[in-house]
C-alpha cells in the first residue's frame, strides 16, 4: 500500500476497524450501533485530515503512483480508440499517446502525455516527458483533427518536457514555441484536461485551449516547487514553501481565470474512487465538446486568443 504521510492516522484507524470486525465476527463483542459509531469518527477523520490539507501534500496526491494515468483515462472514457504514432520526421514518442477516439457519440482526436504506471512503463514512457518529436507528433494530430472538423481533447500530466541534451539536440524550445503559435490558430475546438501535474512549458506545448478543466488535486505551474525552492531559496528542502508561494493549485487558478472548471475528487485523490472520477470527466467532456461545437471557426479563435490575452494581472501605481 502506498501511504501518504498525512494518511497514517487515517490507515492506523482503519487497520483497527478492520481487526475489529474480524474479531466480532467469531466473538460478539461489539454492538451494531458501536461498530456504526466507530465508522462514523472514521469519516470524519478523514474530512478533519483532507481538508486542512497543506499545498505539498496536495501535490503528493498528485503525484500518488496509483493515482489513475492518461491511459486509465483513455480506456475508461473512450469506447473506441486508434493510435497514430510518429512525427512524420524522427521517431515515435512514446512519452505521448494520439489517435482517434469516441466519447459516448461523439468522435474526438485525443492527445495525452502517459507517465507509465510500473518501473518498466515509466522508462517506456520517460516519465511522461516529452522529446520535440512528441510535440511535432501532436501537431501533425493536430492538423489531422483540423482537417476533418473533430474536436481535439488533450490530457496534461507531465513534470516537464525532457531536458536533455538529444532533446535541445533536436530542438526541443522551438517544437513548444511552435506548437503554442500553430494551436493559437488552430480552427477546430481544443479541449485540455489536467489530470495530474502540468509543469512549465512540457505541459503548455500541448496546452492552448479553448477550455481547461482540472482535477481538484491536480497541479499547473511553470515550474516544480523543487526546482522553484532550488533556485530562491536555494534549497530544494524549502519546496512545501515554494508550493504554498507559487499557487499552483486549481481554486487558486480558477480565481487568475487560468483554467475554467474544477473536477471535485474523492476524498484522499482520484486513485480513492477513479471510477467516479470517470465518469465526471467523460460528462463535462462531452457537454462542453457540445457547447463549443456552436461556436463559429472565426469567433472559437478569437475567443481563443483573446483568453490568453487577459492572463496575467498587474497594478499600476500613479506616481
Amino acid at each position: 500500500m502506498n501511504m501518504l504521510d498525512h494518511e497514517k492516522q487515517i490507515y492506523e484507524y482503519e487497520k483497527t476497524l478492520k481487526q475489529l470486525k474480524e474479531q466480532n465476527e467469531e466473538n460478539t463483542i461489539w454492538s451494531d450501533d458501536e461498530i456504526q459509531k466507530l465508522e462514523k469518527k472514521l469519516d470524519d477523520l478523514k474530512k478533519n485530515v483532507y481538508s486542512k490539507l497543506s499545498s505539498w501534500e496536495r501535490i503528493m496526491i498528485c503525484r500518488h503512483p496509483e493515482r489513475p494515468k492518461s491511459l486509465d483515462y483513455i480506456k475508461h472514457i473512450c469506447s473506441e480508440f486508434e493510435e497514430i504514432h510518429g512525427d512524420r520526421l524522427y521517431r515515435d514518442d512514446h512519452a505521448v499517446i494520439a489517435g482517434f477516439a469516441m466519447i459516448e457519440d461523439q468522435k474526438f482526436m485525443v492527445i495525452a502525455q502517459e507517465k507509465g504506471s510500473d518501473t518498466e512503463s515509466r522508462l517506456y514512457r520517460n516519465f511522461g516527458m516529452m522529446y520535440p518529436e512528441g510535440y511535432r507528433k501532436a501537431l501533425r494530430v493536430m492538423k489531422l483533427a483540423e482537417k476533418f472538423n473533430l474536436p481535439v481533447l488533450t490530457i496534461i500530466d507531465t513534470p516537464g518536457a525532457y531536458p536533455g541534451l538529444e532533446a535541445e539536440e533536436r530542438g526541443q524550445g522551438w517544437a513548444i514555441a511552435t506548437n503554442l503559435w500553430e494551436m493559437a490558430a488552430i480552427k477546430t475546438p481544443i479541449l485540455s484536461l489536467l489530470i495530474g501535474e502540468g509543469c512549465s512549458g512540457g505541459a503548455l506545448g500541448i496546452g492552448v485551449s479553448d477550455d481547461i478543466v482540472m482535477l481538484e488535486h491536480a497541479y499547473y505551474s511553470v515550474i516544480s516547487p523543487e526546482g522553484c525552492a532550488s533556485i530562491l531559496w536555494k534549497d530544494a528542502a524549502s519546496k512545501d514553501k515554494a508550493a504554498e508561494a507559487l499557487k499552483l493549485h486549481a481554486e487558486d487558478l480558477k480565481k487568475l481565470d487560468i483554467v475554467d472548471s474544477i473536477i471535485d475528487e474523492p476524498l484522499g485523490g482520484a486513485h480513492h474512487e477513479p471510477n467516479s472520477v470517470y465518469e465526471k470527466v467523460k460528462t463535462y467532456l462531452v457537454e462542453k465538446c457540445s457547447e463549443l461545437k456552436k461556436i463559429d471557426t472565426k469567433t472559437l479563435t478569437e475567443n481563443r486568443y483573446n483568453k490568453y490575452r487577459k492572463i496575467g494581472r498587474y497594478l499600476e501605481e500613479a506616481k
